[in-house]
């Protein structure tokens, strides 16, 4: 080549998002990742953010220093309402919406169902089944009893799914179905006995709105713990589920056993959603609305959904709690029926679309 034709092409100007020394594409994935990281970093300030409303506002409003003196200050008459009211509850709020959330997501990816969340393995009707055939047969046995019950129930009830699909073949489809019998089956039970008992139907029916105003007397720190390790496990189970959404047998051609990874799935799944489930009551959709909110952003990976599901379940918990301390001061909205009025319009628009993203 002349000196002349270099002097040329050397001229000549580089197209728009290539780098002589990498390919076209190679910047796409960069920024992407970077938005994803940008977006961890946001939601992290929205949840400090969410948090501190929801410690400030209830009942009666109160002002950062208010709620400064209440955090620190044992004398100060805000310290009763700050530290063992609200900070509990705000915690709490965390805790379940990070579960639910990350439970959702891991149902979707491992059943391949859009449409899919926690219920789907009977674990709130399990729940409830528990909690209402021991207020039948025991009476009143407080609020660790309701939480013990309520956790061996859905453990049982997402044990039976499982068998029922046949533990051997328990694909999507067969676990759906399974799901879908045992919840059915269960709900008839508890209509049956709260209507047999009226006892029964008093101590359930504010258990099975979903709240969070019993915060105080449940215990955390077990609560906090178990939902910690396990949403750590569920967020080790991306690789694995990206192998999954590519079928079966490829996932098996990938070092992936199906089989093994569905009953991981189940175990994390029921202690995250039995967990929050035992101790707020049933929360319904936001297992289901959280995953496709953070799809839409994240697009399919399971290494970014499962973290981006876990932190927005938690912020729409909490702002769900707020809302309903706000719209009926100095009452409240139970914060299950919050997120069922917000997540119901939701499910509807996903039913009705023709094409429901696939997974």
């Amino acid at each position: 080549m002349s000196t002349a034709q270099r002097a040329r092409n050397q001229a000549q100007p580089t197209p728009a998002g290539l780098d002589s020394n990498r390919g076209p594409s190679e910047s796409v994935p960069q920024k992407r990742t970077a938005r994803r990281v940008s977006g961890i970093l946001v939601l992290t300030a929205a949840l400090a953010a969410l948090a501190l409303l929801s410690i400030a506002v209830g009942s009666r409003a109160m002002g950062l220093p208010e709620v400064w003196d209440g955090l620190t200050d044992r004398a100060s008459d805000a310290y009763p309402v700050v530290t063992e009211l609200r900070v509990p509850r705000t915690i709490l709020g965390l805790a379940a919406g990070a579960a639910l959330g990350l439970a959702g997501a891991l149902m979707q990816a491992m059943t391949r169902n859009p449409l899919a969340d926690p219920g789907l393995l009977g674990v709130n009707t399990g729940a409830a089944v528990a909690v209402v055939t021991a207020s039948y047969f025991i009476g009143s046995f407080g609020f660790a009893g309701t939480i013990s019950f309520a956790f061996l129930g859905a453990a049982i009830a997402a044990v039976a799914c499982y068998l029922i699909a046949g533990a051997s073949s328990a694909t999507p489809a067969r676990l759906a179905l399974a799901g879908a019998a045992v919840t059915a089956a269960g709900f008839a039970y508890v209509s049956a006995v709260q209507l047999m008992d009226a006892a029964t139907l008093d101590q359930m029916r504010f258990w099975s709105v979903g709240s969070l105003v019993n915060a105080h007397v449940a215990p955390m720190l077990p609560v906090v713990l178990l939902i910690g390790v396990a949403s750590v496990i569920g967020v080790l189970l991306a690789r694995p589920l990206n192998a999954l959404a590519l079928g079966d047998a490829t996932a098996t051609g990938l070092g992936v056993d199906p089989r093994v990874l569905r009953v991981a799935g189940i175990v994390v799944i029921t202690v995250l959603a039995g967990t929050a489930t035992a101790v707020c009551g049933p929360i319904v959709f936001v297992g289901l609305v959280v995953p496709h909110v953070v799809r839409a952003f994240t697009g399919p990976d399971q290494n970014w959904v499962l973290p981006y599901s876990a932190l927005t379940g938690a912020a729409f918990l909490v702002a769900a709690d707020v809302l309903g301390r706000v719209i009926a001061r100095p009452g409240e909205v139970q914060v299950g029926i919050v997120c069922a009025v917000f997540g119901g319009p939701f499910f509807l628009y996903l039913v009705s679309r023709r094409k429901v993203a696939r997974l």
